[in-house]
């Protein structure tokens, strides 16, 4: 009997709907979980606060993530405090080269987090260097999405390979799967597809999945399905930055009004302005304005 408990994973609902996007799901469960023992409820409590960063509601963690709290949780409040106070990003990343030049292999919630924040910053090879031969499944996920990123394909086939290699039903990895057929275009639009739709079948549909869908529908130009699914994935959020995105997008392709993507536009820029998108976008902005301005006072 005590090998029977042993083998049940009790955390599985929890992380599964972490890593599908169903934070408040995940949430929920992890506050119905009992657990067995002192290392089940310390990963329980990561993804716990994990969920609720995802959903920004980062005082939540700050509040309740002392300096006396254990060591896993500690890189989860530096997290929050990275994305919920910008003029904090300088020092947080300074703190960061410093305890990467010593990292414990061993926390994973540290590895992500380092990788995570070096990913924001756009440093691309820091977040690959504290991944590097990690044998973790979502540390490995991460390193996929940064080859993706970077527009190396081959060595993200690779790293879907190992991943395969260690878990090839894992939810990760069949996500790490359908994130490379995306990039790759073409079939493999319609595979990834089906890995999304699975995922819905037998967990739920989330805004996440719902945008991987839209995403394979505007790369085969089905535009009127794309449409469908970001409909849906609105009414779960209205406020996803991914969703508003895709959306901007799906407009231009569809021939809408020039406002209804401003409407959009301007949803992002007001809720999400710290968003890469949104930061680029501005950017262009106002080097647009400048060029005018140039041009108009030559004329």
């Amino acid at each position: 009997m005590a090998r029977q408990q042993q083998d049940i994973d009790e955390l599985f609902d929890v992380r599964n709907h972490f890593y599908i996007g169903n934070y408040q799901q995940c949430i929920n469960e992890a506050q119905k979980i009992k657990p067995s023992s002192p290392e089940v409820a310390m990963e329980r409590n990561v993804f716990l606060y994990r969920a609720y960063i995802a959903q920004r509601k980062f005082r939540v963690v700050l509040d309740e993530i002392n300096n006396s709290s254990p060591p896993d949780l500690q890189p989860l409040k530096t997290l929050a405090d990275y994305f919920a106070n910008p003029h904090h990003r300088e020092a947080i990343v300074a703190e960061l080269d410093k305890a990467a030049s010593h990292s414990n292999l061993d926390n994973h919630n540290f590895l992500i987090v380092a990788a995570t924040i070096y990913y924001h910053e756009k440093n691309l090879e820091g977040a690959l260097r504290i991944l590097h031969d990690v044998d973790h499944l979502e540390c490995m996920a991460l390193t996929l999405q940064i080859y993706l990123k970077m527009d190396r394909l081959d060595l993200a086939r690779k790293e879907l390979k190992a991943m395969q290699e260690k878990d090839d039903d894992a939810t990760l990895t069949q996500l790490a799967q359908a994130w490379l057929n995306i990039t790759s275009g073409g079939d493999k639009l319609q595979d990834a597809y089906y890995i999304f739709q699975e995922m819905i079948d037998k967990h739920s549909s989330t805004s996440m999945l719902l945008n991987g869908q839209a995403t394979c529908f505007i790369g085969q130009a089905k535009y009127e399905e794309a449409e469908t699914a970001l409909q849906e994935a609105l009414d779960k959020d209205s406020n996803n930055p991914d969703t508003l995105i895709n959306m901007i997008v799906l407009s231009q392709h569809m021939g809408k009004p020039p406002e209804v993507a401003n409407r959009y536009l301007s949803q992002l820029k007001d809720s999400h302005l710290e968003h890469p998108f949104v930061k680029e976008y501005l950017q262009k902005e106002i080097e647009f304005h400048r060029l005018k301005k140039q041009y108009s006072s030559s004329a």
